[in-house]
């Protein structure tokens, strides 16, 4: 990770310190062993090591596995992996994911959580295809500054933010602003 970050952020390390960012994902799978084994295999992706990971994964009955520490850097969003936390859902889709009470309850609470503990307010929880309009968005290869994924688009982050608000709100919690979009130019 060390090297990885030295090519697309300019600093070798594969420390994560003082994330700003959360970025929710889905897996484009029915089980967590899929996602695992997907991790762990630690393929070439994009031509390149380390392979993808997260530091989360949320199975379809509310668990939450914590695979990665958080203090280290883990491969999730291109052009994010320097500040943010990867949080997976396992599922196929949003509707999936949004309609799943019990991942949803643990994703929210988890997501709550980390907010609190590095605070990251609300504007900076984001979905993997909104990761080109943060400010955080960084990359130095050219031909992968624009790239992203399909999950959690804005729609779909509308209604995640809205659910972790409504908890923060129960909890008398601050989650400060929402989100302030740049253009990317992608």
């Amino acid at each position: 990770m060390a090297a990885y970050s030295k090519r697309h952020y300019g600093r070798r390390t594969w420390h994560l310190r003082n994330p700003k960012v959360i970025v929710e994902h889905y897996t484009d799978g029915l089980s967590f062993s899929s996602a695992w084994n997907t991790f762990a295999a630690n393929s070439k992706h994009n031509g390149e090591y380390p392979g993808v990971c997260a530091h989360f994964i949320i199975d379809r009955d509310g668990t939450i596995y914590h695979l990665v520490d958080l203090r280290i850097r883990c491969r999730h969003a291109i052009g994010m992996n320097w500040t943010a936390i990867g949080i997976e859902h396992v599922g196929t889709s949003d509707r999936m994911v949004l309609g799943d009470r019990k991942q949803m309850r643990s994703g929210i609470r988890l997501t709550l959580w980390l907010m609190q503990r590095y605070d990251i307010n609300i504007g900076n929880v984001i979905g993997h295809a909104e990761t080109l309009q943060s400010r955080y968005h960084r990359e130095l290869y050219p031909s992968w500054r624009c790239l992203t994924h399909a999950d959690f688009p804005h729609w779909a982050m509308h209604k995640y933010r809205r659910r972790v608000r409504a908890l923060a709100s129960e909890r008398d919690i601050p989650v400060g602003k929402g989100p302030s979009w740049v253009e990317s130019g992608c």
